[in-house]
């Protein structure tokens, strides 16, 4: 007997059940939402795959450029996607997964997400996105008090005000650095007498206007790549991003600072922007903020401190202090799904200043009027989604004194993870962790001794054989998929600042456990051992370094 394979179709039936029925709790995906809603890191360590597909074999299920020109049912789709999709997904929030800086989420984010997506309102206009409108701005409100500590009347004033924001939502760091930057350069060539300013009449016409030779923002050599994207976008260019030198700490050098200050004043190029680094994507480190803000004011620059990493510290009473000099900066990036722990998507800029703003102020006459409290008119991105209603449910639901315990117990894993790796003879510490973020490698105890007795030929070769060991580690163990480290590179004091590769770690997850730890480091012990035949170079050298010292003794 002939099985009936029955076929969709794009009929108005069928369009309409899909925008109004759901689907039956026993469909595929009926039993997703029943498993997701259940135990979520359940159903995603059930539904990944343990081990690796080569990319280039991924790249084959999605390889057609053509439109479907019949529809697929639900179920079915469903299938393909757990199968090709979901499977080959990167498992974030695997409490093994430690070299990204996404975490586990809250389970309660799944259900409000869906409330979200099926309001799917526009937070560029008022229009669509009534109440979401003013949560946002009191969101705002919230992280503005986190870094200012205004008074109350201070948020009653400007909070809801329909001229002003206290800052801008948007989808991640890279728009919030860009959004500062590009108030910070509107405010330092903004109108005078007849000229209109640069927002109108462009950088040419506004550096004719003023005198300058060119703009500069100056920042650690740590500082984040999506500054010379800001750079890019607003006209300066990326080599008038200038990087100070830093320290052993990989925290900024203020004399480096000013000695660079004051060569840009001999060319007559206006530093617009001085940008402190508070918590650095490689190692979480944190500059001397009190110090830039000084210097800032002396020289009548635009402060803004890049807490993208180390912004939700504030909620911790016990290392807030280590952020001192935040609240004088005249505008702050927090990344909310970093350790505020929302889903992907989740930035902000905020202003010291509400005025501050106005300089990117935007209006149009179907949209963003003059007068309307939509936020649209002071942010670069036009239609957003109602994210922030996701960080207002984790703000309550969690609470400042929840997130405290998240913040201090992703520290103390970190401090627990860097002594772990001082006790083994056989890795060495890198950076020592300020916030989550730390950086180690594999170094035989051996290879250690004979890189403290090497000349500087076989000190260099030993060196780079251990990049290429630490890339193999940091590549195997991330194929086998038990767990996953990231890698960097860095310029340790410790080898004379010469580009050393390192591997990377956040420790930011709740659900990561000492045991776990210690079975990151035994595993890549293991891979190591493993890796002395593909890498002969290193122990022939220690040998031979070792035994020449020997033999001259």
């Amino acid at each position: 007997m002939a099985v009936d394979h029955k076929k969709a179709d794009a009929t108005e039936e069928s369009l309409h059940r899909i925008f109004t029925v759901p689907e039956a709790p026993d469909s595929t995906l009926g039993r997703i939402e029943k498993e997701i809603s259940e135990n979520l890191n359940a159903f995603l360590q059930t539904h990944i795959a343990a081990r690796e597909k080569p990319l280039a074999e991924i790249e084959k299920d999605f390889s057609s450029a053509a439109l479907p020109e019949a529809p697929s049912f639900v179920s079915d789709h469903t299938h393909f996607l757990l199968d090709k999709l979901v499977a080959q997904s990167v498992h974030t929030s695997a409490p093994s997964f430690i070299g990204h800086m996404t975490s586990a989420l809250p389970y309660f984010l799944m259900p409000l997400s869906k409330i979200m997506i099926g309001l799917n309102q526009n937070l560029v206009k008022i229009e669509t996105s009534k109440a979401f409108t003013p949560l946002e701005r009191q969101v705002l409100g919230m992280l503005h008090n986190l870094i200012y500590r205004e008074e109350d009347s201070f948020y009653q004033q400007w909070m809801h005000s329909a001229n002003h924001s206290l800052g801008a939502f948007c989808s991640g760091g890279t728009i919030a650095n860009i959004t500062a930057l590009w108030v910070a350069r509107n405010n330092a060539l903004k109108p005078d007498g007849e000229f209109r300013g640069v927002a109108q009449e462009g950088l040419f016409r506004a550096m004719k206007h003023y005198g300058y030779e060119d703009l500069a923002v100056l920042v650690s050599e740590r500082g984040h790549y999506s500054l010379k994207k800001a750079a890019d976008v607003l006209g300066i260019g990326r080599d008038c991003v200038i990087p100070v030198k830093t320290d052993s700490n990989n925290r900024v050098r203020v004399d480096d600072l000013k000695q660079k200050l004051a060569e840009l004043k001999h060319k007559n190029i206006k530093p617009f922007a001085i940008i402190g680094v508070a918590g650095t994507t490689e190692t979480g480190n944190i500059d001397p903020l009190d110090e830039l803000a000084d210097i800032a004011e002396q020289h009548d620059c635009h402060f803004h401190v890049d807490a993208a990493w180390g912004g939700a510290t504030l909620m911790s009473n016990a290392h807030r202090p280590k952020l001192k000099g935040v609240e004088r900066a005249d505008s702050v990036t927090i990344d909310a799904h970093k350790q505020l722990y929302v889903p992907m998507g989740a930035g902000m800029v905020i202003f010291k200043n509400p005025a501050h703003m106005t300089a990117i102020e935007h209006h149009a006459e179907y949209i963003l009027r003059k007068g309307s409290k939509d936020l649209g008119s002071h942010t670069l991105e036009g239609s957003r989604s109602g994210m922030a209603m996701l960080l207002y449910a984790s703000l309550n639901i969690i609470s400042r004194p929840g997130y405290e315990m998240l913040i201090n117990n992703s520290i103390d894993k970190a401090k627990y993870f860097a002594d772990l790796i001082e006790q083994h003879q056989d890795f060495e510490l890198i950076s020592e962790p300020e916030l989550c973020l730390l950086t180690y490698r594999y170094v035989p105890e051996r290879t250690q001794r004979a890189l403290s007795l090497a000349n500087e030929q076989d000190k260099e070769a030993l060196l780079d054989a251990l990049d290429d060991i630490t890339k193999f580690i940091q590549k195997r163990q991330r194929e086998s998929g038990k767990s996953f480290v990231s890698r960097t590179r860095l310029t340790p004091e410790k080898w004379n600042r010469k580009a050393t590769t390192v591997f990377r770690v956040v420790l930011a997850n709740p659900l990561t456990t000492e045991q776990i730890l210690q079975d990151v480091l035994e595993e890549q012990r293991m891979i190591a051992q493993q890796s002395f035949i593909s890498f002969p170079k290193i122990q022939s050298l220690t040998d031979k370094i070792l035994n020449e010292n020997e033999m001259a003794e």
